[in-house]
């Protein structure tokens, strides 16, 4: 999917609900256990995954491990920060996902 959000209805709308996603799990995330901050994260990536929106599925990838770490419950904000850029990305080919996983594997590097 290399179209804008602008120039396709359905990618605008997928996007809207990927947000709103993002955005209720960021409000439930400091009273919200690991394990079901990772079933919220699954459900993004699913979404993301059936159309074509690799940035955000590689980004929920990264997640999760730092879920499984423990590296993520306190600075989850920034990794929710990073998942809305890769749904928000206009670009969605194999630099771009790369470019992402850099910037989480420094991220989960910390």
């Amino acid at each position: 999917m290399t179209d804008s959000p602008e120039a396709n209805p359905q990618g605008s709308d997928i996007r809207d609900q990927l947000w709103a996603r993002i955005a209720a799990l960021d409000v439930r995330a400091p009273y919200t256990p690991a394990s079901d901050l990772m079933r919220g994260i699954e459900s993004i990536r699913r979404l993301a995954h059936a159309h074509d929106l690799a940035p955000a599925v590689t980004v929920t990838h990264f997640i999760d491990r730092a879920l499984m770490r423990g590296a993520a419950t306190g600075p989850f904000h920034g990794w929710l920060a990073i998942l809305t850029d890769a749904v928000a990305s206009e670009r969605q080919d194999l630099e771009t996902t790369q470019h992402f996983a850099e910037a989480c594997s420094v991220r989960l590097a910390r």
